[in-house]
């Protein structure tokens, strides 16, 4: 697996760790352990994130939608979007993308999907939009509509990186009747931790992009907001998953919407 810096901590196998996964090096647990210190719940957090992610593609899948571009997928942690999907819709088309070399090389594991369907994976980075929208062509029609996914990716995209031009600019590609389906991680709730947690992170070579929920809620605009709206992640639909345990110990510090593209 060449290509992967294990001399610092990577989001994504960080995530890993806190699923209970394999795929991450002793520099990704040593951080998530000192995220643990800040604040206990960061496991159920990315559970959390996760759960939004089987609920909305649930939702809409079961509303007609049958193309997804996920960006930041993530080490795949069964179920993957695209069996979500595929199991409303055996003909899905699902395109996957993550930036970091350990996710391409469990690709594999993301392409096993319906033989009506199809799934195929990307290497790049949520920062070069028109390279992703170049690779996603090439397996969905982007004359239909597509669900974009951005689940727990945006928080480690700074404003000086043009996060919300970004989103944007993905947007701006897809046809009208898309969908934006988005989790984003905030200091509102929790502000001494999440500024210690930035902190430790940024030493890390991590950046952390808290942001309010007026800030989340600006990825959304010129979006028609899914009922209920902007709300703290568990209560978007939960009547669309199950429950995930530990997240009603307090307030989970994020924010989840899901918009439609008139």
């Amino acid at each position: 697996m060449t290509g992967i810096d294990t001399s610092k901590p990577h989001p994504a196998r960080m995530y890993d760790w806190y699923l209970g996964g394999k795929d991450n090096y002793p520099v990704d647990e040593e951080m998530g352990r000192q995220m643990l210190a800040l604040d206990p719940r960061v496991p159920v957090m990315a559970r959390v994130n996760r759960a939004f992610m089987h609920r909305a593609t649930r939702w809409l899948a079961g509303n007609g939608v049958r193309q997804f571009l996920d960006i930041g997928t993530g080490i795949p942690t069964e179920p993957n979007l695209h069996q979500i999907a595929q199991a409303v819709a055996p003909d899905a088309r699902v395109v996957y993308c993550d930036n970091d070399p350990i996710v391409l090389a469990h690709a594999e594991a993301l392409l096993r999907g319906t033989p009506e369907g199809v799934t195929e994976y990307l290497q790049a980075d949520v920062r070069e939009p028109a390279t992703i929208i170049d690779g996603a062509r090439k397996s969905l029609d982007l004359s239909r509509p597509v669900a974009l996914s951005l689940v727990a990716l945006l928080h480690f995209v700074p404003d000086e990186d043009g996060a919300h031009e970004l989103v944007a600019e993905l947007l701006a590609e897809l046809p009208s009747g898309s969908y934006l389906m988005m989790t984003h991680a905030t200091a509102d709730f929790t502000p001494e931790e999440s500024a210690a947690a930035t902190e430790k992170l940024k030493a890390a070579g991590v950046t952390l992009a808290l942001r309010s929920r007026d800030e989340f809620a600006g990825f959304f605009d010129g979006l028609e907001l899914v009922e209920p709206g902007v709300v703290v992640v568990p209560e978007w639909h939960p009547e669309l998953g199950e429950p995930v345990p530990g997240q009603d110990d307090g307030v989970i510090p994020g924010y989840g919407a899901v918009g439609r593209k008139a």
